[in-house]
């Protein structure tokens, strides 16, 4: 089989999960982009976006059972903050689908799934140590990678080196 073909294929089992989805949730997620590379949608109602990945879980034509990643991302110039979350229904279903969420980048939040996919749980900590990025409701909200009086986010695309910690040069 050509590799367009089984990228074609891939697409469109993605596009098919996400009709449902968007047939559930309406307005709140955005219209879908069949990249070849990874397919997306963005929850556009951070607010939903935990009873929307447990939808996704728990449908019986979903079935996105693992979530690969969770990644941060710093959308400066729009004053907002988000993170991309890569799910499959692995082992189950087969398809693969990518949700983006993002929330103001001052006082905003986005609803933990940590309770939906465990993997979640390190994966935010991280978003949040690396970005700042709040979930809401999350069980172990704290640093993962930097110490707890670490001054700022170190990913921000607006963040500025300390020169030092603690009485130690912080190299640059």
């Amino acid at each position: 089989m050509a590799e367009g073909t089984v990228n074609s294929q891939s697409v469109e089992e993605s596009a098919a999960a996400y009709a449902i989805i968007r047939e559930q949730f309406g307005s709140a997620v955005s219209e879908f982009d069949g990249n070849a590379t990874m397919p997306f949608f963005e929850v556009l109602d951070a607010s939903l976006w935990q009873d929307i990945a447990l939808f996704m879980r728990d449908h019986a034509r979903l079935k996105f059972n693992y979530m690969a990643c969770l990644s941060g991302v710093d959308y400066f110039p729009e004053e907002k903050l988000g993170i991309v979350c890569n799910l499959e229904s692995l082992g189950v279903l087969g398809h693969r689908l990518a949700v983006k969420v993002s929330c103001p980048r001052s006082g905003g939040a986005i609803p933990t799934v940590s309770c939906v996919w465990h993997t979640a749980n390190w994966h935010e900590r991280e978003a949040y140590d690396m970005f700042g990025i709040d979930f809401a409701g999350h069980p172990d909200f704290r640093r993962i990678l930097c110490p707890d009086d670490w001054e700022g986010f170190p990913l921000r695309k607006d963040y500025k080196v300390q020169e030092s910690y603690h009485g130690i040069k912080v190299p640059y």
